[in-house]
Formats: C-alpha cells, sequence, structure tokens
C-alpha cells in the first residue's frame, strides 16, 4: 500500500519557511496528509544549528504546518514531539556554496538528529541561487548567480554523500526554471525571488514545495491547487513548473 501519512521536520531557516508554507495544503490537495515543522531561526548556518543542538537550546520558533510560531523549542524537543518520518537539514543560504562552512556541523547534526530520531530518513534541502541583480552582501562571495549555482550544487552533493542522504533539488529546479519561459528574468520575465534571495510568494513558493512534494512523497500538486492570495496565477505558468519539477527529481 502507498504511504498517505507523512511526517516531515525541517531544521533550517527562512528558505525551509518559503518550502513549507504550502506544503500541507498542497499535499492535501494530491490525496496525502502531511504534518511539517520548521524549526526557525532567520538565516541560522549549519555551525549555529550543531551549537543549539549540543546546548539543548530552546532557540527555535516552532511552525506548523507552514503557519506562524506557535512555540519556542530546542532542536531534542521537536526531535521527541513524534515519530518523524523525515529530518531535513540545510546551509545558509549565503555560506551554502563555502565548502568549509559544512564541516564538522552537519555531521554533527546528523548523527544528533540519529540519536533522538533514528527511524527518520535524513534529507538534505539544497537551496536555490540569489537573483541575478540580488543586493544580499553574501553575494558578493560568488561571481554571479551561475557561480553561486554551481558551488552550492556541489557544496550540498558533498555533504549529502557524506552523511549518506538524498537531495530534495530545490535550487536545480529553480535555477532550470530560470532558462524557461515566463521566468527569463534578464529579458523582462519574472523573478522566482521577492526580494533577490527569499522566494516569491506565488510561483516560487509553489515550485519548492512542490519538489519537496514529489521528491519526498512522488506525487505532484493536484491541477487545481491555487494557495496564493492576490494575483491570479495562470494555468499553464504552474504546468511548466510541474513538469520542470518531474525532470529535474527524475533525473537525480
Amino acid at each position: 500500500m502507498q504511504k498517505t501519512e507523512w511526517k516531515i521536520l525541517a531544521i533550517g531557516n527562512s528558505f525551509s519557511q518559503d518550502a513549507a508554507k504550502y506544503l500541507r495544503p498542497m499535499a492535501q490537495s494530491a490525496g496525502r496528509d502531511l504534518k511539517i515543522v520548521n524549526l526557525y531561526i532567520g538565516g541560522c548556518p549549519l555551525e549555529t544549528h550543531w551549537n543549539n543542538a549540543s546546548s539543548d537550546a530552546p532557540a527555535y520558533d516552532h511552525e506548523l504546518n507552514g503557519g506562524e510560531a506557535d512555540c519556542q523549542c530546542s532542536i531534542r524537543q521537536a526531535l521527541q514531539e513524534d515519530d518523524w518520518d523525515i529530518v531535513t537539514m540545510q546551509q545558509a543560504s549565503g555560506d551554502s556554496g563555502v565548502q568549509g562552512s559544512y564541516d564538522p556541523y552537519l555531521q554533527e547534526l546528523s548523527a544528533y538528529i540519529g540519536r533522538f530520531a533514528p527511524q527518520a530518513k535524513q534529507w538534505i534541502h539544497q537551496t536555490w541561487a540569489y537573483e541575478s541583480d540580488s543586493t544580499h552582501p553574501h553575494f558578493s562571495r560568488y561571481h554571479g548567480q551561475t557561480g553561486m549555482y554551481q558551488a552550492l550544487r556541489a557544496c550540498y552533493a558533498r555533504a549529502a554523500a557524506e552523511i549518506g542522504a538524498e537531495i530534495i533539488p530545490v535550487g536545480d529546479v529553480i535555477q532550470t526554471l530560470r532558462g524557461k519561459k515566463p521566468f527569463l528574468y534578464a529579458a523582462g520575465g519574472h523573478s522566482l525571488c521577492r526580494d533577490g534571495f527569499h522566494l516569491s510568494l506565488d510561483y516560487g513558493r509553489y515550485a519548492a514545495a512542490a519538489t519537496w512534494l514529489y521528491r519526498l512523497t512522488g506525487v505532484l500538486p493536484d491541477e487545481s491547487f491555487r494557495p496564493f492570495e492576490g494575483d491570479p496565477v495562470e494555468a499553464d505558468v504552474l504546468a511548466v513548473i510541474r513538469s520542470t519539477i518531474k525532470t529535474v527529481c527524475d533525473a537525480e
């Protein structure tokens, strides 16, 4: 029987917040029941995650199912809250393409998760490169958007291999979409970012959540799913996103 209920814990920051926002209602529209908790500290890198874990610091906003924080907790408390199927980790976006920023923090955090949630499968959330004209202060570390993407992709691949985890390839999906209409930003198309680095509230967040959904459960969003408020979205654009996600994920 195909699994229909999933429990997912994300140890992350605002980038996992982007991915988690629409994930539960999107899953429900596709016939999957899903609980997602995001542990949020803005801009939090792996080093801080590990320091917080080792000190059992109740430093995280506990965000249930894409909502606002309902309490503060430690990583250990969150790991023991439920029988998680999946726990995800990620690097802070500005450090994502800097190999030395992962070690030894990812390995230590992975072992810690294995101690308190041994039943959970560990995944790496591959974050995305900034928009080409981003003013984020860390963007100057890289040689533009392509350089950032290539660097973070290599770092995440190495990191995942070291802990035996699989990758949720949101960064690959976002970068692939940037080469397709209507997301040809340099030619006047839509940006998938709202501020140069966080994802746009419509197509960007949709793409991230749909990548998580397909990679983790094997199903794509229902074609009728429309989570966002404000300007109407175009069905053909959502179809491009879904098709791209399937192509990228099936190649993993």
